[in-house]
């Protein structure tokens, strides 16, 4: 599916590139204060399935404008690409869905803005949470505590085997994943992680990401 364009796509074509997804990478416009693209080149060719922009301070026009190179490498090499809280803004930035937050706008409310072609996201942090998914195309199950998400509750292992019993959607453990406990993540039942530093900060991020899915597909 390299080189194929998943923004022209609709949202079967978008529903089937998500269930094989194993490995999601959530980045800032500009990670470390440099151009995305080597980045995300080098993640995407060591195995990431999807790409996630969070960015919380900039102004709408510059969001927009940080999300082209996100479009254009995920383009290149066949991925999702996925915008964080925005979902007015999906469509400008050329996304392929939206990720909220429990603090940010309603699934209910994001799949009005985005339309029934796009696909929409949800986290959970909690056991109660689990079972307030409805019309979310995907879940971000909290598994560690991170300083990149400092409000996120940690659910732990516990939420995670509660995760793989109660989904039948797509979803991915999130929150303080690496390479030395990934494979306890997926062992707990998670079909896929989302992570940040454990890439970003890799000194081989292509290999980083290589690693990071050889441990995921050993568990299948």
């Amino acid at each position: 599916m390299a080189g194929s364009s998943l923004a022209a796509m609709d949202d079967h074509a978008r529903l089937q590139r998500l269930a094989r997804s194993r490995l999601c990478l959530v980045l800032e416009a500009r990670p470390h204060g440099r151009d995305p693209g080597p980045l995300l080149d080098a993640a995407l060719r060591g195995g990431v399935d999807v790409v996630q922009l969070r960015e919380k301070e900039l102004a709408d026009a510059e969001l927009v404008a940080a999300a082209a190179p996100f479009r254009a490498a995920c383009d290149r090499h066949g991925a999702l690409f996925v915008l964080n809280d925005r979902p007015d803004l999906v469509e400008a930035c050329g996304a392929d869905g939206v990720h909220v937050g429990r603090s940010d706008t309603p699934v209910e409310e994001a799949r009005a803005l985005v339309g029934p072609d796009r696909l929409v996201g949800v986290s959970v942090s909690t056991l109660v949470e689990l079972a307030d998914v409805a019309g979310a195309d995907y879940v971000g199950v909290t598994a560690f505590a991170t300083p990149t998400k400092e409000d996120a509750v940690a659910g732990g292992l516990e939420l995670l085997e509660a995760a793989a019993a109660t989904f039948t959607v797509p979803w991915f453990a999130i929150g303080g994943i690496e390479l030395a406990n990934v494979t306890e993540v997926a062992s707990a039942g998670a079909p896929g992680v989302a992570v940040v530093r454990a890439i970003r900060d890799a000194a081989d991020p292509e290999e980083a990401a290589r690693m990071l899915r050889a441990a995921l597909d050993r568990q299948e």
